[in-house]
């Protein structure tokens, strides 16, 4: 059996020893380096007849390149430290989606949630992770926000991976749930945040389930989406 701490634990280690490289082309000495995160720097209107009629989706990057191998290395390879300068990415979207859309700068982000294997395997919810440090992150630059962590995958979701769209729909009814006492008030600017729309399945899901208590998204982010 896994242990979650000793999970880890066990990366931090792993971070301490091996050289830091850049998750995105490999150069030396950091983890992320400034030619990569301009991969996560825009913010991109995402269309998928999922969310129609919905809030507004948008993606930092797309899935490919420098941007897919470092939400891979940190979801996938134990890389926890890029939690860091991904939830700094998603606090400049956030920002730049209350710009545009003339919304209040302070967020009630609510994480996309992982199936409870894949959340042991990688050593805690990874989303969940992201959204606490780009909430404080905003909170630091003067916009206080706050994450509820109110959504989780019922047993018998599948792993989505090469599901189509209609497979994924179906995988996922009736298996994304509200957690009680933990859904945000209805007067709460919510934005659900993610890490890769692909069909945005999960993300019309969890609009879905906060819809039906009574709370409306404001936005829908991720980190990137596929070209759809």
């Amino acid at each position: 059996m896994r242990v979650p701490w000793l999970d880890a634990g066990l990366s931090g280690l792993v971070d301490l020893v091996l050289p830091l490289r850049c998750a995105g082309c490999d150069v030396a000495g950091t983890a992320w380096c400034r030619d990569c995160s301009r991969e996560l720097g825009g913010l991109r209107r995402v269309e998928r007849p999922l969310l129609e009629p919905g809030p507004p989706a948008y993606a930092l990057g797309r899935y490919r390149g420098a941007a897919r191998r470092a939400v891979l290395a940190y979801k996938e390879s134990g890389r926890r430290h890029l939690a860091e300068p991904l939830a700094r990415h998603l606090a400049v979207g956030l920002c730049a989606i209350a710009a545009e859309h003339r919304l209040d700068q302070a967020w009630c982000l609510v994480p996309a949630p992982s199936r409870a294997i894949a959340s042991r395997r990688r050593g805690g919810a990874h989303m969940s992770r992201i959204a606490h440090r780009a909430a404080a992150a905003l909170t630091a630059s003067g916009q206080p926000s706050v994450v509820a962590d109110c959504l989780i995958t019922a047993r018998g979701a599948a792993d989505s991976a090469g599901l189509d769209a209609a497979e994924r729909v179906r995988n996922l009814s009736g298996r994304v749930l509200g957690r009680t006492g933990r859904i945000p008030p209805p007067t709460a600017q919510v934005a659900v945040i993610d890490d890769v729309i692909t069909t945005a399945a999960t993300a019309a899901s969890c609009v879905a389930v906060l819809g039906t208590a009574g709370v409306e998204v404001a936005a829908v982010l991720s980190l990137t989406a596929t070209a759809g």
